[in-house]
């Protein structure tokens, strides 16, 4: 995977991020990632995953005729589950798509930069920060205090994610997931403490992670990045790969 290709990189983070969507739907009830004709959408009908994971990746490089029927299959999905609200998610460099969902009243209510790595490209070392694994539990704890929706992956499978935390004078002050799919290792839900930033915590937990998924035999590491972090993710070897502009009706 030297050689890996940004589009390669993308694909495989796409693929792994629909991965995880799926895993989250398998946890909340009557909850489903639908693949449809050049769109997937994750549709969470009840709370609280129905506040944050109604969203949908639509395929790059679609035909005219074929845009247009993804965003009626995307919004049939939603409307047949009753959710108004939810994000389409588009790579800016499809102008098309854009142009199709900007037409039909969808605008642009967040973004995210796609990044991805191949982990014979690790370019930082294990720093010296107390790490460990977190069981599933104090896990959902945590994202309570960092003001998630209350109960929010309780019906998740534990199994499934890779849980890391950084400890500050005993408290839990960081946190971050790992998800595994075909030789890929999604980095997800990265979050630090208002009082414990600016510390290397987040550095720390992403190198750890890439590290272990190394171990495990995945050959690359991708994840979605807010502005603030993209600097956290590019030291420990992550490249840009484009953003995820996140349409709304």
């Amino acid at each position: 995977m030297t050689c890996a290709t940004d589009d390669g990189l993308y694909l495989r983070g796409s693929e792994t991020l629909l991965a995880s969507w799926a895993q989250y739907a398998r946890g909340s009830a009557g909850a489903a990632l639908h693949r449809l004709r050049g769109v997937a959408a994750a549709v969470f009908p009840k709370e609280p995953e129905r506040a944050v994971y109604n969203n949908a990746l639509l395929d790059r490089e679609l035909g005219r005729t074929e845009r247009a029927a993804a965003v009626d299959a995307m919004a049939a999905a939603y409307r047949s589950a009753g959710i108004e609200r939810y994000a389409a998610w588009v790579h800016e460099s499809d102008e098309g798509m854009r142009a199709e969902l900007s037409g039909r009243g969808y605008s642009v209510a967040e973004s995210t930069l796609a990044m991805g790595m191949s982990l014979d490209a690790i370019s930082l070392t294990l720093p010296e920060v107390e790490l460990g694994p977190l069981d599933w539990p104090e896990y959902l704890a945590y994202l309570q205090i960092v003001g998630v929706p209350a109960g929010l992956l309780s019906g998740a499978d534990p199994s499934a994610f890779h849980t890391l935390v950084a400890r500050h004078a005993g408290e839990n002050v960081a946190t971050a997931i790992a998800f595994d799919h075909h030789g890929d290792c999604g980095v997800y839900n990265m979050s630090t403490l208002e009082t414990a930033r600016r510390r290397g915590l987040g550095t720390a937990l992403t190198a750890r992670h890439v590290h272990d998924a190394a171990e495990r035999g995945c050959a690359t590491a991708s994840l979605q990045s807010t502005a603030m972090a993209e600097r956290v993710y590019a030291a420990v070897g992550f490249r840009a790969l484009g953003r995820i502009l996140e349409y709304v009706p």
